[in-house]
This record gives C-alpha cells, structure tokens and sequence, in this order.
C-alpha cells in the first residue's frame, strides 16, 4: 500500500510538471517604413485573449501553451498571423493593404430617404468612394459580410466658414477651444473601417488634439504665438497661426481637488466600449489622486443615486470597490443625476480648490430634463456656484455628440470622447492637469484684419464657437476655458490685397464707398488680435492686444508647430470635402505631417499619419499615394 501511495504521488508529479508555465511575449509592431503603429489587434488565434499596441507600437501578452499563433491587425493593413517559437520577443512589419478597398461594401442611405426614415438603409454602393451629396453616416463592413445597424448618432449641422471681404467685414470673433473629441470620435469611425459623418468633424478639434512646442507664459495664465506663411493647400493664399501656451502648474502644486463622478449606468452603456471602459478609465484617473483630493460617485439610469459618498484619494481600494459594483441597466434620467451630482460638488466644495463634476455617457438621455435646451439652462444654472464640468464621451451607434459639446461648453469645461484605454490615458493621465483644473475661463479672441495688406480671410473651423463682435467685450457673455498646460491653436487663411481668387469675387458698392485709412496704408500690420480672459474666480476680463506683421517667411522654413497645424487642418478640410483643399492630397498632408513630426514621446503624431494612410484606402485615394 505504501508502495502504490509513492507510486501515485510520483505519477502527480510528474505531470504537474508537464503542465506549462505562462509565457510572456513582448514586441513593437510597425509599418514598412518603419514607423510604429499604436491600436493594432494582438489576439491569441481560436481565444479572446488579447490586447492592443501603445502609442510606441509596443505590446505584452502572457499566455500558456507551447506555440500558440498570434493573430495582429488593423485597418489598412495586411492582417497577419504568425507562430510564436520559444522566443521571449516578436517584433512584427505590417503591410499596406491596397486591396481591401475593393473588398469594403458601402451600407448607406440617400438624402432623399434621410427625410422619410433617419438611419434607414436605401443602397449598397460598391465602390472605393461614395457620392459626394450623401452626407449621412455609413457602415462599411469588410469581406462582403454586411450588418445592417440601426445607427442613432447625432452630430450638429457644420456650415463652413467662407471668406469675408477686410473692408466691409475687418472683425472676426470666436472663442476658444481645447477640446479634442471630434478627433478621438473620427478616428473611431476609420479604424472600423468607416467613412466618418461629415459633421462629425470640426477642425478645431483635429488640430488642438495635439500639443504644441510653444514657450511657457511669463506674465499672464498663457503665452500668445504667432506665425504666417504660405497656405499649403493655396500658394496664392497665406496662412497665420495662433497659438496659445496654458502655464504648466506641477501635479504636486495644483489645489485640492473635489472631484464628483456622474457615471451613467443606463441600459444603453453595457458594451464593452462603455461602462467596462469607463470604469477602467475612472480608475487610472484615482491611481493619480492624492490625500487631499476626495471623489464622489453618483450614478443615473432610472433614478440618480450617491453610491459613493465624498472619499478621499488615497482610498483607493474603497473608490475601485464602488467602480466594481457598477451594472447597466434601465433608463436615464440625465436631467435627475446631473441636478444630484452638482449638489454634492457644492456640499462638500472646496474652496481655492478644483470643483468639478466629471459626467461620463454615451449622452442618450431620455427621461427627465432631456431637451438640449432644457440641458443647457440646467447647467448654465449650475456653473454659477463656480463648479465645472467635463464630459467624458464613450460608446458608439446611439452616441450624441451634439448634446455632449453643448454640456460642456455651457458648464465651463472640457469634452473629450473616449474611443479605447490609451486615448483614457491621454485625457486622463497625461493631461490630467490641463482636463481638471481651470487658469483661465471666458478666453476670447477678436482679430482686426488691415484691409490694405489682406483682401479677405476665413477662420478654419471654430463654426459653432463663433461670437457676435459685440460679445467681445461683454463679460457676462460665455466663452472657452483653458486648463494647466494645454495649448490652443487657430488658423486663418487670408487672401492678400492684389490677388486675385476664385473664393472671393464681389461687386463694388454701388451707394455708398468705404475707403482704407491713411494710417492703415502706413502700417506694416496685417492683423491685431485681441485676447480677453477672466481668472477662475474673477468675473472681470483682461484684455491682451497682439499685432502680427508679415516676415515673408517660406513654408520650409516654418515651424514644426505651424506644419504640423496646417497638414491636420488640411485633413479636416479633406475629410469635410472642402472645396478649398480641391487640389490637396492625402498624400499632400502625409508629406507636410512627416516633415513636422518633431519630439513625439507620446505616439500621437505618429497615430495621426498613419490614421491618414488607413484612410486613404477607404477614401480611394490610393492611386494618388
């Protein structure tokens, strides 16, 4: 018996001992020209184990098993699946795909039948490039499998800014903006292979997604930068930059914060794109509190309720335990939860500190105060107690993104879509400073253009942030916030006196004359720009005025800052078929963005390029490459 007893245990043994250890398999995936490629697919052929490159291309996936195969792709590219050998790293080169564009099948609806059934389906369109007047969202599905879904998403109407003429039109007024979720949202739509609404995009968006090198203030909350040069989309025409540079205030050194999660846990947030990435999410955000900040949870879907009273940060532990209890289900009483949250921001508020509310949804509010009007007097309302708001975008096929941009910009905040956990990082982690915590609020631009040196002007993008010249000085009237670091950008494409242009073409007045000042023909000045701001507990404005002077400079000789603004732009303008980049490429924006790339530490840049080589496959403009 004792025999049979050491016989068995021997047998345990060794077969424990067959019994593979996990494996780790790291590695960097990257284009054939050699640059990194960041949200490539890693997945474990025949399982669900998986995950996705970061901004570096790099990966990390443990697995059991002795040679498992590896599945990487992403959209535009080759799809490859490779064998793992005993090896402990798998660098990988994807290909570009030049046939999937005749494998895309166009699932749309007509303009006419827009009307009758929104999100109903007329067609399918079997080509590289869909007609130019269809202007609703699509779905393209790739390898002729076609999913006919019922697409809900809401994006405000976008008239693009035309050309004004210096003399009878000198002013342009807007406020800023530093939000970047058109961007996030867009590139959603193309790495599922997805030709984006046109609405969809606000250039604006695009270009002030991305960081700038410009100097540190000295004086006031940002520093101001200018530059002009040649328009690249136009020879004929220039383009000036504007640059704001937010003051940097250390993690260390900003207030204490009163941070209070409004989390929507309605039926319509139980993907795996919604609350599960939420939840991840929030919990990179507390890894980064400190004692002296405390969270608040409330949450909404049928009714609102407070699941987590005011905790501190250092609690962390207690905060992921109410995370973890989060389920969807029900409806949402937006209205309720909204009203709840910022009187538990106001209860406990700080003073000298951050007071926020942080409100995440896919913005489908359905119950309670759900107009986006009656939205919009509610926050309004709200702001007075010196509480601001971001709003975090999750989800797709109901998204509303129209009623997300208008939450934010009447609660004195930010908005930003979150479209996977490296762009939660960005928001959350790496601009933690600039998304919570407020320098200046009410920031204003107004430029007067000289109407001897410039013919007309247009402003790029900024359509639904533009102000009545009136505005500019009311400081009663809302406008833009700037957070701790963040950078601003806008642009304008001006055409100079003397030059001729398809863009601009209008008949002298026939009952009255305006003329051009002596002093404004005596003046090297093109344009002065005037800046207005209010500090965050202030309720008075400064005023900063800016005049810019044409140097001449050639493109070549611009900055990255200026190139890499302007090739962004150029494919906001692309993606928005605007006819003021008619004769501009992908090929054209890929060119100037490579020339511009810079100090990318991050990975966003290089995302940005081969966001535009994906593409430029499901645009068709292959041939062009």
């Amino acid at each position: 018996m004792k025999t049979l007893l050491i016989f068995f245990c021997a047998l345990l043994f060794l077969s424990a001992g067959n019994v593979p250890e996990p494996r780790t398999l790291t590695g960097k995936v990257t284009a054939s020209d050699g640059h990194a490629i960041p949200g490539v697919s890693v997945i474990i052929k025949g399982t669900s184990t998986g995950t996705v490159t970061d901004a570096q291309g790099t990966y990390s996936i443990t697995f059991s098993g002795q040679h498992p195969v590896l599945v990487f792709s992403f959209v535009g590219y080759v799809t490859q699946e490779i064998k793992v050998s005993e090896a402990t790293t798998l660098d990988v080169t994807l290909q570009d795909d030049v046939q999937t564009l005749s494998e895309i099948v166009v699932v749309g609806y007509a303009e006419q039948s827009k009307k009758l059934l929104s999100g109903s389906v007329a067609g399918v369109q079997r080509s590289g490039r869909s007609k130019r007047k269809s202007s609703a969202p699509a779905t393209y599905i790739h390898h002729d499998h076609v999913k006919q879904d019922w697409n809900t998403e809401s994006y405000d109407a976008i008239q693009e800014n035309i050309f004004h003429g210096a003399l009878r039109n000198p002013l342009s007024t807007f406020s800023i903006d530093v939000d970047g979720a058109s961007y996030s949202n867009v590139r959603r739509f193309i790495n599922n292979g997805q030709r984006p609404p046109q609405d969809a995009v606000r250039i604006e968006e695009f270009v002030n997604y991305f960081t700038y090198d410009y100097p540190q203030p000295k004086e006031h909350p940002f520093s101001i930068n200018t530059e002009i040069s040649t328009a690249p989309w136009n020879s004929k025409h220039r383009l000036v930059q504007i640059g704001l540079q937010g003051k940097t205030i250390p993690m260390n050194d900003l207030p204490a914060s009163n941070l209070v999660f409004l989390i929507d846990v309605s039926g319509s947030m139980s993907d795996d794109n919604k609350l599960p990435l939420l939840k991840s999410s929030f919990k990179m955000l507390v890894e980064e509190l400190r004692d002296e900040d405390q969270i608040s949870i409330v949450v909404y879907a049928g009714a609102a309720g407070l699941v987590l009273e005011p905790t501190r940060g250092s609690d962390k532990e207690k905060i992921f335990e109410a995370l973890d209890r989060l389920e969807a289900g029900g409806s949402t009483a937006g209205g309720a939860g909204i009203n709840l949250a910022y009187d538990v921001a106001k209860k406990h508020f700080k003073e000298g500190g951050n007071n926020r509310v942080i409100l995440a949804t896919d913005g489908d509010f359905n119950i309670g105060a759900s107009s986006d009007a009656d939205m919009e007097r509610l926050i309004e309302e709200k702001r007075k107690d010196g509480i601001f708001l971001t709003v975090l975008g999750f989800g797709m096929g109901n998204y509303k993104d129209s009623r997300m941009e208008k939450l934010s910009n009447k609660g004195n905040g930010n908005y930003a879509y979150i479209d996977n956990i490296l762009e939660a990082r960005k928001v959350l982690i790496n601009t933690f400073g600039g998304t919570l915590f407020t320098i200046a609020k009410d920031v204003k631009l107004q430029v007067e253009f000289n109407p001897d040196k410039v013919k007309a002007y247009r402003l790029i993008g900024y359509e639904n942030r533009m102000l009545e010249h009136e505005d500019f000085n009311n400081d009663k009237k809302d406008a833009g916030e700037l957070g701790s670091g963040h950078t601003v950008t806008a642009l304008y494409e001006v055409i100079p006196q003397g030059v001729d242009s398809d863009f601009f073409k209008i008949d002298d007045l026939k009952y009255q004359t305006t003329r051009v000042e002596r002093h404004a023909k005596q003046s090297d000045e093109l344009m002065t720009i005037k800046f207005r701001y209010k500090h965050p507990d202030k309720n008075t404005s400064e005023l900063i005025v800016h005049p810019l002077i044409d140097s001449n400079t050639d493109l070549a000789k611009t900055s990255d800052n200026f190139r890499w603004s302007a090739s962004v732009a150029a494919f906001g303008m692309l993606l928005r078929e605007s006819e003021f980049v008619k004769d501009f490429s992908y090929k054209d924006v890929i060119k100037l963005a490579q020339s511009a790339r810079g100090i990318d530490e991050e990975g966003y840049r290089i995302g940005f390029l081969n966001l535009v080589k994906s593409y430029r496959t499901i645009s068709g403009d292959v041939a062009t490459y």
